[in-house]
């Protein structure tokens, strides 16, 4: 039987990784399932240390790195996920965050919002050492706040971290200086909140990007399609925590510069690109190229951030 997404990546699947997508769970998306298969298998081959995920909201990246883990065991290769969604600073700290530094970073999300000195020393500690048990915080969206931790301990094969942002440059001063959507115009009239973010971005965010062999980029096609699964995720939880759709949208605008950013120059930067279509099925597959360096600040202004704002 062969494999879409093989084909589509021109590599045919070795048995290998035709054996594990046959047994990871049927009830996954099929095109995550062969991703999976291939990307561990492929791994395996060549020793992959660290991987980093991004995509914007909803394009499926816990659902590929729970696969990815499954796909692990099955390959005897043993891969850790962790979320940067976990790497949330709490609700207090951000409470702390948002008063002394600008009222929008109450909402968790943006670069900033995350505790990447934490995230950064777990990755290097895991790396490093297989022997050290690292403490993982866990989020609660619902609640909105840390629920607990767990521990985890090496040796580790590969380790995978996933979150929106993951691979997202920083933009070059003069990128900023514009609102694209009305959260911007109406609440960050001077920038500030903006400019903090990207000086993250620039900052410890780069710092974990250079410790990943390689990015994958999960390509959503548009804005629009981030809203629509955005709002499907919410639809599963339960209905006293779900938020509105006026809400979704505000929460989703916090996201828009930074998920257009990405959509415009990171398929010219990872080493493994997946094209999603609106459908939410695989639409084009790059796989294997040599990628380009993560901790710069590529120049002049993306044209994708000239698109109709979705919060507006």
């Amino acid at each position: 039987m062969a494999m879409r997404l093989a084909q589509m990546a021109g590599r045919p699947a070795s048995p290998a990784a035709l054996a594990c997508y046959r047994r990871l769970p049927e009830d996954a998306p099929d095109d995550y399932r062969q991703l999976a298969a291939l990307l561990v298998d492929d791994w395996q081959q060549r020793n992959i240390a660290c991987v980093g995920i991004g995509g914007g909201q909803g394009a499926g990246k816990s659902t590929l790195a729970a696969l990815l883990v499954r796909a692990g065991e099955l390959l005897g290769r043993r891969v850790l996920a962790l979320s940067l969604d976990d790497f949330y600073l709490t609700r207090a700290e951000r409470s702390r965050f948002a008063m002394a530094v600008h009222p929008l970073f109450a909402t968790r999300g943006p670069p900033g919002t995350h505790d990447i000195a934490r995230l950064l020393e777990a990755v290097r500690t895991l790396k490093r050492d297989g022997t050290t048990p690292v403490a993982v915080p866990r989020f609660d969206k619902g609640a909105d706040d840390r629920a607990g931790q767990t521990t985890v301990q090496g040796p580790v094969d590969t380790i995978v971290v996933e979150g929106w942002c993951i691979g997202a440059p920083a933009a070059e001063r003069g990128e900023l200086n514009s609102p694209i959507n009305a959260l911007e115009r109406n609440e960050d009239a001077d920038g500030r909140w903006r400019n903090h973010i990207n000086d993250a971005l620039a900052g410890p965010y780069a710092a974990l990007h250079q410790e990943f062999d390689e990015l994958l980029f999960l390509a959503v096609p548009d804005l629009e399609a981030v809203l629509r699964w955005r709002t499907e995720q919410e639809q599963e939880r339960p209905p006293a925590q779900r938020m509105t759709a006026a809400d979704l949208a505000r929460f989703i605008a916090h996201y828009e510069r930074i998920t257009r950013r990405m959509i415009a120059l990171l398929p010219d930067r990872a080493a493994v690109v997946v094209s999603l279509n609106a459908g939410h099925r695989v639409a084009g597959l790059r796989f294997g190229r040599a990628q380009a360096s993560l901790g710069s600040r590529p120049s002049g202004r993306a044209s994708v951030l000239r698109q109709q704002a979705v919060y507006d």
